[in-house]
């Protein structure tokens, strides 16, 4: 599964992950995304997914028509090129085509601004409460409102070979003294977490202030030290698209991924896999634990939808706990259902345990507008430091750039 790993794409940040779009005429787009009784249940719907994924969204599907027999749903494969698009583009393209989305909870608040999704129903609401973790109703939270059904969570781990190790290294310098470990300082996703790990934070503690962001500091300085020193590390391997062939090849011994490669490396690793939470990492004033982005893939209505019972039923009916444990059988979608916290299948995970044990140590990935301006510039300044085209002498200045950068409200 390849749907958790983050790509630059034309000025925003997608996660390549399923989408819905619901057929029919354009519907007041104030009203609240809810499900309901199969006897209002009606109506065409297209769902699109990652193709990877349309045979699992099939099976589920076919369940989903049973129980609503007056809902005909369409599975295509998935709409990338809209969205790839500019996000204002993409909400004219998606309103025309009476689109709702599958989207990482990063892109809720744009989109809820562009009014392009709307709030869930109260009923709705209490029912993500009432079934999903606690993260997963604060990542589909919008100033006060959830605007969409959780599905699955995701967080950064480190996969490691069994062998290399005697037991899973605790700290950066375990992984890296002896042995190597690849990565990718390309990614931000991957990286921009270590100013969150030094004490820093992304629009305010809340993620939702947008002049609350403080990386332009001691803090900031330090991890971009940090990046610079890892070039000469003979521990760490800039791997990037390389990061499994690598750890095949033996050139490293661990790799810091996620969870949609776990098939991958089990089958590379054999006997040997292992998987442990992120490290804790020295900046330069002592020992600090590795923060991921965590992040929640959600299912959204399209504001502009005729059939809005019928998507938000599919959206809720996808995001079930039953249908939550089949994607995880099929595509390693960690669930974030409660009552699949303790299932069995899940607990004999290593994957999964890493990742729920990771979570609560995690920043979510805030969901301003401008995470778009964010990723775009962090990528190039924590590559850049890596890489040596920054010269120290410019670091302060280029947190400061970027600080300001992305507090400038997105127009």
């Amino acid at each position: 599964m390849k749907s958790w790993k983050k790509v630059a794409l034309g000025g925003a940040s997608v996660l390549a992950l399923a989408t819905l779009a619901a057929c029919g005429s354009s519907a007041s787009s104030n009203k609240s995304s809810s499900s309901s009784s199969s006897n209002n249940v009606k109506g065409n719907v297209t769902l699109w997914v990652d193709p990877a994924n349309v045979d699992s969204y099939k099976t589920l599907v076919t369940g989903f028509e049973k129980k609503y027999p007056d809902v005909k749903v369409k599975v295509n494969q998935s709409l990338q090129q809209v969205l790839q698009m500019p996000k204002l583009t993409l909400v004219k393209t998606q309103q025309k085509q009476r689109m709702s989305f599958k989207v990482p909870n990063d892109q809720l608040g744009a989109m809820a601004e562009a009014g392009y999704i709307n709030p869930l129903s109260p009923d709705a609401t209490k029912w993500v409460d009432k079934n999903d973790i606690s993260v997963a109703g604060e990542a589909v939270s919008w100033k006060g409102k959830y605007y969409a059904y959780p599905q699955d969570q995701q967080s950064n781990i480190i996969f490691y070979n069994k062998a290399k190790f005697s037991e899973a290294p605790t700290s950066w310098t375990q992984f890296t003294q002896d042995k190597a470990i690849g990565t990718d300082f390309t990614n931000s996703y991957n990286w921009y977490p270590a100013f969150l790990s030094n004490g820093t934070v992304l629009f305010g503690k809340d993620g939702e202030t947008l002049d609350g962001t403080d990386v332009a500091g001691d803090a900031g300085l330090q991890v971009l030290n940090w990046f610079a020193k890892q070039k000469s590390n003979t521990g760490v391997v800039q791997s990037g698209q390389a990061l499994l062939a690598d750890l095949k090849s033996g050139k490293t011994a661990a790799v810091l991924d996620g969870p949609w490669d776990a098939s991958n490396v089990k089958k590379i690793l054999g006997d040997n896999y292992g998987v442990t939470t992120l490290p804790t990492i020295d900046f330069g004033s002592g020992e600090k634990k590795m923060q991921a982005f965590s992040g929640v893939g959600t299912l959204a209505v399209n504001s502009a939808s005729k059939n809005q019972v019928a998507a938000s039923s599919l959206a809720q009916y996808l995001s079930n706990a039953d249908s939550q444990k089949e994607l995880y059988k099929d595509n390693n979608a960690i669930p974030v259902a409660k009552s699949l916290q303790t299932d069995s299948d899940i607990t004999a995970d290593p994957a999964a345990q890493a990742v729920i044990k990771q979570v609560p140590e995690d920043t979510l990935m805030p969901k301003m507008p401008e995470m778009a301006t964010f990723w775009n510039l962090a990528a190039p300044l924590i590559n850049n430091t890596y890489l040596g085209k920054t010269p120290a002498s410019q670091y302060d200045s280029q947190l400061k750039t970027f600080q300001d950068s992305i507090s400038k409200a997105t127009k």
